[in-house]
C-alpha cells in the first residue's frame, strides 16, 4: 500500500497501465466516509483519477491510499504503427481482463462499508459494470467520474437517443462523422458499462462552466427525468506549476533558452503510432516551417508496458543534425502540463484527447487539431469550431489519408507565425486565464468542487 500525503505532485506517480489498483481517500481520523476511485486501466484515465484523490486530499479531509487488486491474465500485442485506424485495439486484451475486477471490488467494498458511516465510491464510467455491487450496499454511493468533455457526452447522447434539442441541430449536423472512431469490439466493451450507470447518485466532469456551461445546461436538460446531480469541477489538474523553472527535466530546461512563445510542442499521446513514412512526414513538416518545436517522439502504450521492447523510430537522415540548434525531440516521457505552462510554449499540435485539451485551455495554448480516434474528432471540433482556439491538421473525413509535410509545415507556420495564429493565441491566452480564475477561490469550478465535497462528506 503506497500513502500519498496533501500536496504531492500526483504526476510523479506512474502505474503499468493495468487495472490494478484502486484508489481511496479515507478520511482522518474516525475513517466515517472514507471515497473509493476506481480507474480504467489506461494511463489517461488513471491519471484523471489520481489527479481528483489529490484535490480531494487537498481538503485535509484524507490520505490518498493505493489498494492492489489481482490482476487477470491478458495478451498484450504489439501498437500496429502501419494500421490505417489509429484506434489503439491493441488495449482491448487489458480492457476485456479489467471486466473480471467486479468480486476483488465488491469484496474490498463490502470489507470497508462495515466499518463505515458510508462510503463514497468514483469510478471511471467504463468500470460502471465493476461497480455494480454498489446498488446491494445500503451506505454506499456511486458517483461517475466522466473524463470526456461534457461537450461530448452531449453531442454522443443526442445523436444516439436521437433527441431533439431547440437551437441545436445545425451544430449537432456540423460535427465530424463517428465513423472509425473506435472497433466494434470498443463499441460493445462501452455499451456493457452504460447497463449500470442508474445505480449512480450523480456526475463528476472535468471541466469548468467558463467553457462548458452552455453545454453542461444543455446535458442537465437531457438527464432531467433521472435526476442525477452533475459537479463541472475540473480541471483536475494543478494549475499553478511554479516550479517548472527549477525542475531538473532536458525540456524544460531547454525551453528555458527559447523566446517568448516562441514553441510549438508535439506529442500525441499514451495511444498513437505513426508508420515510418508518417513519422518521414512530420520530421520534415517541422523541419520545413522553420519554427522551434519539441516532438515527442514514442509509440503507444502496450497494455502490460513492461512487456516487449519499444520500436525505435528512425528519422530522416541529417534531421537531428539539422534542427539541433533551436529543436528538441524526446523519446521518452514528458512532463507535459509544464511544457504546456512554461512562457516559451506558443502551441501544441495534439491527438485531442481530453486530457490534453483541458491541459492546453488552462495553460492558454492554442491547439493544431489532429485527431485520431474516440472522442478526438468531436473534440477538435469543440476546440476549433466552438471555442476557435485552435486549427485543423486535417479534416477527419480524410482520416486514412498520408498527412503531407507541406500540410504540416502549413499548420504550424499559420499556427505560430501568422495573424491568425496571433489572434488564436490571444483567445487561447484569455480563455485560459479564465479557466485558472474559475480554479481559485469564488471561481465556479472551486464552487463546484466545494459543493461536491460538501456533499459526500454531509
Amino acid at each position: 500500500m503506497t500513502q500519498t500525503q496533501p500536496g504531492e505532485d500526483p504526476t510523479e506517480v506512474q502505474n503499468s497501465g493495468l487495472s490494478s489498483y484502486m484508489y481511496s481517500c479515507e478520511n482522518l481520523p474516525n475513517h466515517e466516509v472514507p471515497i473509493v476511485m476506481v480507474p480504467f486501466p489506461t494511463q489517461g484515465h488513471l491519471n484523471q483519477l489520481l489527479q481528483l484523490s489529490c484535490l480531494i486530499s487537498s481538503y485535509d479531509i484524507a490520505k490518498v491510499h493505493f489498494h492492489d487488486l489481482p490482476t487477470p491474465e491478458f495478451d498484450s500485442p504489439s501498437p500496429d504503427f502501419n494500421a490505417l485506424s489509429k484506434f489503439p485495439s491493441p488495449l482491448q486484451p487489458s480492457w476485456d481482463a479489467s471486466m473480471l475486477l467486479r468480486e476483488p471490488i465488491a469484496s474490498f467494498l463490502r470489507d470497508i462499508s462495515s466499518k463505515a458511516k458510508r462510503v463514497i465510491v468514483v469510478h471511471d464510467l467504463l468500470m460502471s459494470y465493476n461497480v455494480q455491487d454498489v446498488s446491494s450496499l445500503p451506505n454506499v454511493e456511486s458517483y461517475v467520474f466522466n473524463g470526456i468533455s461534457v461537450f461530448t457526452s452531449f453531442c454522443l447522447q443526442s445523436l444516439s437517443r436521437g433527441m431533439s434539442i431547440q437551437n441545436e441541430e445545425e451544430l449537432l449536423k456540423k460535427l465530424p462523422s463517428l465513423e472509425g472512431i473506435a472497433t466494434d469490439e470498443a463499441r460493445d466493451f462501452s455499451a456493457s458499462q452504460r447497463r449500470y450507470m442508474d445505480i449512480r447518485s450523480g456526475d463528476i466532469h472535468n471541466t469548468s462552466k467558463v467553457i462548458e456551461g452552455k453545454f453542461l445546461d444543455l446535458l442537465e436538460q437531457a438527464e432531467t427525468n433521472l435526476n442525477k446531480k452533475q459537479w463541472a469541477i475540473g480541471p483536475v489538474l494543478p494549475t499553478k506549476l511554479d516550479h517548472i523553472s527549477n525542475r531538473n527535466d532536458i525540456c524544460l530546461e531547454w525551453l528555458n533558452k527559447q523566446p517568448p512563445r516562441s514553441v510549438v510542442f508535439i506529442s500525441f499521446g499514451t495511444t498513437i503510432s505513426f508508420s515510418d513514412r508518417e513519422i518521414k512526414e512530420v520530421a520534415m513538416g517541422l523541419e520545413q516551417s522553420k519554427q522551434r518545436f519539441i516532438w515527442v517522439l514514442r509509440d503507444a502504450d502496450r497494455g502490460d508496458i513492461f512487456k516487449g521492447e519499444a520500436r525505435k523510430v528512425e528519422l530522416p537522415e541529417g534531421f537531428k543534425e539539422r534542427v539541433k540548434e533551436v529543436r528538441l525531440v524526446v523519446r521518452e516521457w514528458a512532463p507535459q502540463p509544464e511544457i504546456l505552462a512554461h512562457s516559451s510554449t506558443g502551441g501544441f499540435m495534439s491527438h485531442c484527447g481530453w486530457n490534453s485539451c483541458i491541459e492546453s485551455i488552462t495553460m492558454g495554448v492554442p491547439i493544431a487539431a489532429w485527431p485520431m480516434h474516440s472522442d478526438q474528432p468531436i473534440n477538435g471540433f469543440f476546440l476549433t469550431e466552438i471555442l476557435k482556439i485552435g486549427l485543423l491538421v486535417r479534416e477527419w473525413e480524410k482520416r486514412e489519408e498520408l498527412v503531407s509535410a507541406s500540410t504540416i509545415e502549413n499548420v504550424v507556420r499559420k499556427l505560430m507565425a501568422s495573424e491568425e495564429g496571433d489572434l488564436i493565441r490571444k483567445r487561447a491566452e484569455e480563455l485560459g486565464e479564465a479557466v485558472r480564475r474559475s480554479t481559485e477561490r469564488g471561481g465556479a469550478s472551486r464552487i463546484e468542487l466545494d459543493s461536491f465535497i460538501a456533499h459526500i462528506t454531509r
